[in-house]
């Protein structure tokens, strides 16, 4: 079932909304704003939980009959990860940026059905930049300036450099041996969703995730990106898949062209 025109606006509205909560909050001193450290040591805030009550009573009013799975909701409110169609919310992502006030943080609201994310919005709040993409909707991009449709950048050609995104505190030995093997390149820098938000607007060529992520962490950019031509995908080349009873990801990249196109060396 295709994406219902009028969900657009208000989820990007939604998202709008729970923006300006976070920013509310973001205006104070950082240890006003924590709440909590979670059991895998990531900290709560209460922009996370103003966020959260904003997005699922709003997706409550607009689509009543689908579940809403979010990352701070109770763990009975997952069960709805087994469902062909659900609605999957990161209500803060990068809650560490958040606190350090870098302004790269994100609200994620995603649409899956049948295990894959076939919409997205991606709001960064701090920046004033909304991305938004879904199947038939193609991607785009919207600020205080304009509405402009987005789209994946060609492959750089044979000596240019490959425009990398990486975190720095991801930056593993696997990733970095990865980045070795795509031989000259240059690293961009970003934060939560943003990451994909850089290869789906052209910024990037290739985003290699290869330390932990939750699938609420990935849906909403993944489908800006795949609605810009891009490409999410496990190091095997298959989809993920959204909707498992472990939300955790497998490792994976997001890049510009087929996996199977990516020109690799071998690293030294």
């Amino acid at each position: 079932m295709p994406v219902i025109d009028h969900w657009v606006d208000n989820v990007r509205s939604l998202a709008h909304e729970a923006g300006l909560a976070i920013m509310a909050i973001y205006r104070e001193p950082a240890q006003d704003a924590l709440v909590a450290t979670k059991s895998d040591d990531s900290p709560l805030t209460r922009a996370d939980l103003a966020s959260h009550r904003i997005i699922v009573a709003g997706l409550a009013a607009l689509t009543p009959e689908i579940p809403v799975v979010s990352e701070e909701g109770e763990q009975s409110e997952r069960t709805g990860l087994a469902s062909a169609r659900f609605w999957l919310i990161d209500p803060l992502d990068g809650t560490k940026e958040f606190l350090a006030h870098n302004d790269e943080f994100t609200v994620n609201i995603a649409l899956i059905e049948n295990g894959r994310p076939v919409f997205g919005v991606v709001d960064a709040p701090a920046l004033g930049v909304t991305y938004w993409g879904g199947d038939g909707l193609g991607a785009w991009r919207e600020s205080a300036r304009k509405r402009e449709p987005i789209r994946v950048a060609a492959w750089p050609a044979a000596g240019d450099p490959v425009r990398v995104v990486a975190s720095k505190s991801h930056l593993n030995a696997e990733t970095e041996a990865f980045i070795a093997k795509l031989g000259r390149h240059e690293l961009v820098q970003a934060g939560s969703s943003l990451k994909f938000c850089r290869v789906a607007e052209g910024a990037a060529d290739v985003y290699p995730r290869l330390a932990p992520t939750c699938e609420w962490d990935t849906a909403a950019a993944q489908a800006v990106v795949e609605a810009a031509g891009g490409f999410v995908v496990q190091l095997d080349g298959s989809s993920l898949v959204y909707g498992k009873p472990e939300v955790l990801n497998p490792q994976f990249i997001a890049l510009s062209l087929p996996l199977a196109q990516l020109p690799v060396g071998k690293s030294s």
